[in-house]
């Protein structure tokens, strides 16, 4: 594997959703649409025919670009963030070169903060503890756990 192509996430409301990932965080929308929810009909069938919302958001430069797909079934999307440490996908993060001006413009939007942004140690990173870095965890609108990551020069 050479790294991930995309993280696709459920959301309540679209709009509310658009307004912290592309307006806030800075993605890009490159497609906007309705699409067939991929070959589980019979698992994830909604009401028009299997069809969602599919909204693909892209960030990064490089060969570290990638894209989020948010998506959202017509009717609503049911269910609940999970947590930290439950079964499943507990959170995501994304490299940045400036998290504390990032977190001031969170914290100045409302965001809920659940770690303020703290140095750590890289044998988190899977480095040595020489280095250091900082790390930041938030929620978006649905409780959704978010982390962004910078590399402490050191």
């Amino acid at each position: 594997m050479n790294g991930i192509s995309h993280v696709a996430i459920g959301v309540r409301d679209m709009e509310r959703s658009l307004r912290f990932y592309r307006d806030l965080l800075g993605l890009e929308v490159r497609f906007d649409g309705m699409q067939p929810i991929g070959g589980m009909p019979t698992l994830y069938a909604s009401p028009e025919k299997g069809q969602r919302r599919a909204v693909h958001l892209h960030y990064g430069t490089g060969e570290s670009r990638g894209f989020l797909v948010l998506s959202e079934r017509p009717g609503g999307t049911p269910g609940e963030a999970i947590k930290l440490d439950q079964v499943g996908i507990s959170h995501f993060s994304w490299w940045v070169d400036d998290l504390r001006a990032l977190h001031q413009k969170l914290k100045a939007a409302g965001v809920k903060i659940l770690v303020p942004p703290a140095e750590v140690d890289a044998g988190g990173y899977g480095e040595t503890a020489a280095r250091k870095y900082l790390t930041c965890l938030f929620e978006d609108p649905d409780g959704i756990i978010l982390q962004v990551d910078q590399r402490v020069a050191g």
